[in-house]
């Protein structure tokens, strides 16, 4: 017993970050379970917003691209804000072949189909891999690549190079490096925090998708001046930068470190430790989950599929607010492209709003699926009121657009992060660690296919009416929730059954659905 002990002790001593092993050499002593989850924390947020640095740029520089303005495509946005913080005249006719001609925005939109869906694609395989392998390397990898491919998709303007091809391959690549983030991140993250407050820690750490589309925006546009190929190589490199101090300085689990998972009574009344996050099976070897088990899991289908249509209505808004707000009259006036796509960031400040709602409140009542599907339904009306009356007044339009944001991004913040990481280490695992990222990576990945059809599908049906936009986003946002309806009955039945039983008992996350 003495020696296997020894043994663990000599591995977690091995597979400990190097930076870590520098650092407590330098100290003369180990750091506390706290410090590790506060590195944890802001280390995964920041490393997946320079994700969402990289995955911005795009936006800024297509009106460089392609400077002739066109209605129609999937790839519309108003950049005039960011032309003018860097001093691009928006009447610049130059353009860059092959995105200069008519085609040109058509041609940005085959690449944004094409970066989605191998992004929803590698998805998959990441969180299978992710399993397997040290989730830090893979993560440093698809990072350090991303930083790369990036780059490459810019020098394009210094090497001259005006291939479709050449753009469309860097971009399919880049896509395909991306989708290693989420599952690894969400991975880690859920093996610090145990579940008594995961949904609220979570709810806040998500909110590293707006600092990333802000901070990409800024850079992208600030460096337009200088050339549109540094607007891709900055950002480039700040990914790579921040995925070296991924491979020195992120532990994965507290068990790559060599700490408990507790330090002591307080923290475990504190910081909602009292519920260990995983159940260690009696076999110190486990065996990685396999890709139809983790579809298996009980919740695994219907929170992906139900994240399907989620993601549908918040990525439409994504790519189609700036526009839409822009071609609509409000108070009787059109706004200017930069006004509306001012505006259109209070979608994102409400979705970080409720983000974190969502997350405290299934955190206090104990039911992911209820808190979940409630948000969705609430989303219907929400959404039929913005574009019934959003044109009323600009008070009106904000207020409305805020609160839309929050009941859209509620439910897909707390679906990606909280229920990923609950399902990953759901009870009829027995305790098996190695599924945490599969499950992640099968739920946002088939939420990053809807992602890529409710553009798309926008695209067509705008330029017939918008109402039916609105139409198609509310009859997705109902199917969402009925997608829970056997998981929120599960909860309440099971919220019934533990009132009876007394004040002690509580609600697993397993009690969603019987095994």
């Amino acid at each position: 017993m003495g020696n296997s002990e020894q043994e663990n002790t000599c591995k977690a001593k091995h597979a400990k970050p190097l930076g870590f092993r520098m650092l407590e050499r330098i100290r003369g002593a180990p750091l506390s379970f706290k410090s590790y989850q506060a590195i944890v924390l802001i280390l995964t947020f920041f490393a997946y917003a320079s994700y969402h640095a990289t995955r911005k740029t795009t936006s800024i520089v297509k009106s460089v691209l392609d400077p002739n303005k066109t209605s129609a495509g999937v790839t519309h946005w108003s950049n005039s804000l960011y032309l003018k913080i860097a001093g691009h005249k928006s009447g610049s006719k130059n353009g860059w072949a092959p995105f200069d001609t008519a085609d040109g925005t058509a041609m940005l939109g085959d690449i944004d189909v094409a970066f989605l869906s191998i992004y929803a694609l590698g998805m998959y395989f990441a969180g299978h891999l992710g399993d397997r392998v040290d989730l830090r390397n893979l993560l440093t990898i698809g990072m350090v690549g991303t930083g790369v491919f990036t780059a490459i998709f810019g020098a394009a303007y210094w090497l001259n190079i005006h291939s479709f091809y050449y753009f469309l391959c860097i971009q399919m690549i880049a896509g395909l490096l991306q989708s290693t983030g989420w599952p690894s991140v969400v991975a880690v993250v859920g093996n610090w925090f145990g579940k008594s407050k995961r949904g609220l820690i979570m709810g806040i750490w998500n909110a590293h998708t707006s600092v990333g589309n802000i901070t990409g925006s800024l850079v992208a546009a600030a460096l337009l001046r200088y050339g549109w190929g540094w607007s891709f190589v900055a950002p480039g490199a700040i990914i790579a930068v921040f995925g070296l101090l991924v491979f020195f300085f992120l532990p994965v689990s507290p068990d790559t470190v060599g700490v408990k998972e507790m330090d002591d009574s307080e923290s475990e009344e504190k910081y909602g430790l009292s519920e260990p996050l995983l159940e260690r099976g009696e076999s110190s070897e486990e065996k990685a989950v396999g890709f139809i088990r983790a579809w298996k899991i009980p919740g695994v289908a219907p929170f992906a599929l139900c994240l399907f249509f989620s993601k549908l209505v918040a990525y439409t808004f994504l790519y189609w607010l700036p526009f839409y707000i822009s071609h609509t009259a409000i108070d009787g006036e059109y706004l200017s492209d930069s006004t509306a796509g001012t505006l259109s960031t209070l979608f994102d400040v409400g979705g970080v709003v409720g983000g974190i709602l969502a997350g405290h409140i299934s955190d206090r009542i104990e039911a992911r699926a209820v808190t979940a599907a409630t948000f969705m339904y609430c989303a219907i009306p929400a959404l039929f009121c913005y574009r019934s009356y959003g044109g009323i007044s600009l008070n009106w339009n904000i207020a409305l657009m805020f609160i839309t944001g929050m009941l859209v991004n509620g439910p897909y913040a707390l679906i990606t992060t909280a229920v990923s990481a609950d399902l990953g280490t759901h009870s009829s695992l027995n305790g098996n660690s190695r599924a945490l990222a599969t499950v992640t990576a099968i739920i946002d990945g088939t939420g990053s296919v809807g992602a890529a059809v409710g553009p798309l599908l926008t695209g067509y049906i705008s330029s017939t009416s918008w109402s039916a936009v609105f139409t198609m986003l509310m009859g997705a946002a109902l199917i969402a929730g009925l997608l829970l309806s056997r998981l929120v009955v599960a909860e309440i039945s099971a919220k019934i059954e533990a009132r009876k039983k007394g004040p002690a008992s509580e609600l697993p996350i397993s009690a969603m659905v019987e095994p």
